[in-house]
């Protein structure tokens, strides 16, 4: 008797979030543009990405959705309560369509990079969480140098015995 075959969309769970990513762990970014930038991980995403900002008044960083596995959870915490994050999801980081210009010719005729632009919305909503961030890292002396400090490791640093 033939059986009917199993169907093949099957859902993927998220990843498991580690026990050192908390709201409101510093933590520190090991690839990409910003690696080596400590941050402050806001919630972890129903993707399993975490997010995180910089403040990007203090060191540039923006609010961005990072793999953690190239994050270090370290043990500094703020409290991240103040903070509305609910209205920001991985939907929210979905990259709009733009038309395409017509054909081959199109393609080959704008040569030069365009800039990013980043909406008002995403702009909007930098600054209300930075403000809400930035009042928890004001309140804790020295704070706001260690976030604006990047990690590096030298010649005789050992990661493998740091405690973070």
């Amino acid at each position: 008797v033939p059986r009917p075959k199993p169907p093949r969309s099957k859902k993927q769970n998220a990843p498991k979030i580690r026990a050192s990513f908390t709201p409101g762990t510093v933590c520190i970014l090991l690839s990409g543009r910003f690696r080596g930038k400590r941050v402050v991980c806001l919630k972890a995403l129903e993707s399993g990405l975490l997010l995180v900002t910089g403040p990007y008044k203090i060191n540039g960083v923006p609010l961005r959705r990072v793999n953690q596995a190239y994050c270090i959870g370290t043990s500094t915490k703020i409290d991240v309560s103040g903070v509305d994050v609910s209205s920001i999801n991985d939907a929210y980081f979905a990259r709009v369509a733009e038309k395409s210009a017509d054909g081959e010719e199109g393609f080959f005729a704008n040569d030069a990079a365009k800039p990013a632009v980043v909406s008002d919305q995403r702009k909007a909503d930098q600054k209300k969480v930075d403000a809400a961030v930035l009042k928890a890292v004001e309140a804790t002396p020295l704070l706001k140098n260690y976030l604006g400090s990047n990690f590096t490791l030298g010649k005789h640093d050992r990661p493998h015995n740091m405690v973070f």
